[in-house]
């Protein structure tokens, strides 16, 4: 079969690439696709051919992104919503990066597989529906193409350094883990692109606040797993030797966006009236066909500093990011205290970074843009499978439906699809193996 012919493209056959380039296009260059642009304009291996946007001003600024780096000027679509699909016939794209609103993912990954190209990047999350996923997986597979969701966390240093140091079995066999999306969004929601951000939204709305506030009116679940769920489920072989089974999620009241319209333009602003749907506090409960169980938390209403929350739990010991700490049974400096996790992380710093840390400068979120680019890139150079495949989009991000299905049946334990339909029984982990990409 088809599906199953695709299914089983090994991730990393290294070929030589040579002085080959990717010619790359990009749907979407508002500030998150113009770090995208930025880190591809950077290399000598990218040419990027084309640029889209319904925003006059993004553009603007895109344009003077690839002013900067002296490289020529694409040619750039606009005009209505639906101008990416005059972009997509074009001849002489390799690749396309999508960094629009999440609504839009799936109708645009799917543009671009019927349109012949190979290797579509986007931004999280890759659909709204559970059928959206199930559409990406089977076009992909249809179209064999790739379809790789640009989860950067994955390529974080200290998550890399602990998924070293889980490969070696350091912290035994894995029990239990944890991660999430833990933001205080609150300005991000509410801006209206003055230094105030003040309390707008919607059509006054700048930037996210023009679209991503609005899920939140609407729907209630863990509207954002991946940054969570992407490095776990690498540890884990999610996909590869093992799956997610069951998921049941809960949700707190809603207070904390309601409070920040208050104190920002009182009781009488208009969107105080707003009722938003969104728990203040999503956790959502995974169990693995492989025994082990993850939580996540998903917490952007509320005042607090950022964090994913990490923890990697095992038969030997734990990692936790948020005290930045390590206990290894036996190994540890004193019996039952925490060690500093730095010593650990550097010791067990992961190839990709020894070998390419120069380049993750200025690359945009502490380094981890460039290597989610970089798989992309030398994934068409070498005409292999991205490091992130399409299953991998579904999966993590199919968590975000699943959890509304849940609250809604009263926190109940539902079923998690199997998008590799069984062959996540004979897939092999070949993610980061090497300092290659």
């Amino acid at each position: 079969m088809a599906a199953t012919a695709f299914s089983i493209i090994p991730a990393h056959r290294l070929t030589a690439s040579g002085d080959k380039k990717a010619r790359l296009a990009f749907i979407g260059v508002g500030l998150r696709g113009q770090n995208h642009l930025d880190n591809a304009l950077r290399r000598a291996d990218v040419e990027v051919m084309a640029i889209c946007d319904v925003d006059d001003h993004m553009l603007e600024m895109a344009a003077n992104v690839v002013k900067k780096s002296g490289k020529p000027m694409p040619q750039v679509f606009k005009g209505d919503p639906y101008a990416y699909r005059k972009l997509l016939e074009l001849k002489n794209i390799d690749g396309v990066i999508i960094a629009t609103p999440w609504e839009w993912h799936c109708t645009m990954v799917l543009d671009s597989l019927q349109a012949g190209i190979k290797y579509v990047g986007t931004e999280v999350i890759l659909g709204i529906t559970l059928d959206d996923h199930w559409k990406v997986v089977h076009e992909a597979e249809k179209q064999k193409a790739h379809v790789s969701m640009l989860e950067n966390v994955c390529y974080r240093r200290d998550v890399m350094a602990v998924m070293n140091m889980v490969r070696k079995g350091i912290f035994g066999e894995l029990i239990h883990l944890q991660g999430g999306y833990q933001h205080d969004l609150r300005a991000v929601k509410f801006n209206n692109g003055t230094s105030d951000t003040g309390a707008e939204f919607g059509d006054k709305g700048f930037s996210e606040a023009k679209w991503r506030t609005n899920h939140s009116v609407h729907r209630n679940g863990d509207l954002y797993p991946t940054h969570g769920i992407g490095p776990v489920a690498q540890m884990l072989d999610i996909n590869r030797g093992n799956r997610f089974l069951t998921l049941s999620s809960f949700a707190t009241k809603s207070r904390g966006l309601h409070n920040y319209i208050v104190s920002k333009g009182g009781e009488n602003h208009p969107n105080a009236k707003v009722e938003f749907k969104l728990g203040d506090i999503v956790t959502t409960h995974i169990k693995c066909v492989n025994g082990e169980t993850i939580l996540l938390e998903h917490d952007t209403n509320l005042p607090r500093p950022y964090s994913l929350g990490f923890r990697v739990q095992g038969t030997k010991g734990l990692w936790m990011d948020v005290n930045h700490s390590i206990y290894i049974e036996g190994l540890a400096a004193k019996p039952h205290e925490w060690d500093d996790a730095q010593s650990w992380l550097d010791k067990h710093d992961h190839p990709l970074w020894a070998r390419w840390s120069k380049e993750t400068e200025n690359a945009g979120h502490g380094g981890m843009d460039f290597f989610v680019l970089h798989g992309f890139v030398e994934a068409i150079k070498r005409q292999t499978a991205t490091p992130l495949d399409v299953y991998d989009a579904a999966a993590w991000s199919a968590i975000t439906p699943l959890s509304e299905k849940s609250i809604e049946l009263g926190n109940q334990a539902v079923e998690f699809p199997d998008f590799t339909s069984g062959q996540w029984m004979y897939r092999k982990n070949e993610f980061a193996l090497t300092d290659e990409y």
